[in-house]
């Protein structure tokens, strides 16, 4: 885990998946390496794994 280097949240999506309600949000960043938040608990750090995972992983997910 590491911790946020950035909360420029123009660099950032939330999940389709977390509603407009504003609860249970997941924030989600793209690139070489990807990085998944609690939008909720930004300053608690953040996931990063390199994209090639993160593509198979949404892939997995979504049944490809």
């Amino acid at each position: 885990m590491n911790r946020p280097e950035s909360n420029d949240l123009s660099t950032w999506h939330k999940s389709s998946y977390s509603g407009s309600s504003g609860g249970n949000c997941v924030e989600a960043r793209e690139g070489q390496r990807c990085a998944i938040r609690d939008t909720a608990h930004r300053s608690l750090g953040t996931l990063e794994v390199p994209a090639g995972e993160w593509n198979a992983m949404l892939g997995a997910v979504k049944g490809h």
